[in-house]
């Protein structure tokens, strides 16, 4: 809390994060109160009663510091691109992302049209098992570039390897593991000793490795980017492929995309079969043109990334399914990709209505 956010008696801190969600425990509660800031705390949604809610908010109450998910940035350039043009927000000096990878395109515009290109953005990387922030910029120390969160924090010793536990080296993709212990990691689970120790300590790693269970690569710099969950890497025809990166290109469209979420699904043929659900910058389409428009997408990230990537089944929606912070539900969307009833609990949802509409193959 003190290092990250540079959090100084002065400033007014906001977490936007849902208190029920671990980011809400540990940046709404434990580390505010921990070094005595005042920060704001809000109820409701991002776009209620309409899409500036978050930018008057940071106007009417002067905020320094703001933090919030890629997800909720995502639907709010959809909601309005230019709104926060129109509030004050020259109060803040440092912006936040926490929760899943930020792609590139929201990163840019979050700096240039938040911050006015004048606020450094702290993307950071942690888990509810780790407590509290691993891998993350330090404002005005940390040079950032839009999409990596940048290297672990003082005493954080992480690390990318392969399948053996073996370090994979610069410039290359593997499995994100953290090579020594530190002051908030989990250090069991209630009443399963053993599953905790499978789960976070394989045999595979000589139980000396924690395993963050995320897939990440490091550039030429040492910095580390997150490229998404070990389970949302699809096999599609024996090629890994890593559903942020998908994910990324779809929303690269800078003229047709707002939002993507991609998961896999079996597939007879290829093993996995990418598919994609997509809110649109216009209304959403049906008939010829949803088909002509879901073509266009597909060609679109092959180009990006190339055809095996492309995905099989393109669902349009008006919203992905969130909680009510902006976290997009993932499991329910592969729940709805494999054609399954949803039996899980879906009372955190804020827009539970939209689980049907995205069942929908238009």
């Amino acid at each position: 809390m003190k290092w990250v956010f540079d959090n100084k008696a002065s400033d007014i801190f906001w977490c936007t994060a849902d208190v029920g969600w671990v980011t809400g425990h540990s940046y709404i509660t434990y580390g505010p109160l921990a070094v005595g800031a005042t920060e704001v705390v809000f109820e409701g949604v991002p776009t209620y009663p309409d899409a500036g809610r978050f930018w008057k908010v940071i106007q009417d109450h002067k905020v320094n510091v703001f933090y919030t998910a890629p997800t909720a940035i995502r639907s709010l350039i959809k909601a309005g691109g230019d709104l926060p043009k129109k509030y004050d927000l020259s109060s803040l000096r440092i912006l936040g992302t926490v929760g899943e990878p930020i792609n590139p395109e929201a990163w840019m515009w979050y700096h240039e049209t938040v911050g006015n290109g004048r606020c450094p953005i702290v993307d950071t990387w942690w888990q509810t098992e780790t407590g509290g922030h691993m891998i993350t910029p330090l404002p005005g120390a940390t040079p950032t570039k839009p999409g990596s969160a940048t290297l672990p924090l003082p005493g954080i010793f992480a690390d990318i390897v392969d399948e053996t536990g073996h370090p994979v080296g610069k410039g290359k993709g593997g499995i994100l593991v953290i090579k020594k212990p530190w002051p908030s990691m989990l250090r069991t689970i209630w009443g399963d000793p053993d599953r905790y120790l499978k789960t976070y300590w394989p045999d595979e790693f000589g139980k000396k490795l924690y395993l963050a269970g995320d897939g990440a690569s490091t550039d030429e710099d040492g910095y580390f980017r997150i490229v998404g969950r070990i389970d949302d890497v699809l096999n599609v025809s024996g090629h890994r492929l890593g559903t942020m990166e998908i994910e990324s290109a779809l929303v690269a469209h800078k003229t047709l995309v707002a939002e993507a979420a991609v998961v896999g699904r079996p597939d007879e043929l290829t093993g996995e079969a990418v598919c994609a659900f997509v809110v649109l910058k216009r209304s959403l389409p049906t008939g010829e043109e949803a088909q002509k428009i879901a073509k266009e997408l597909r060609d679109w990230v092959g180009k990006e990334i190339g055809a095996i990537a492309k995905p099989k089944d393109i669902r349009f929606g008006d919203n992905l399914p969130k909680t009510r912070s902006g976290k997009i539900m993932r499991r329910l969307l592969r729940a709805i990709a494999k054609g399954e009833q949803i039996t899980q609990d879906v009372s955190t949802l804020e827009n539970p209505a939209i689980l049907e509409q995205l069942r929908q193959v238009r």
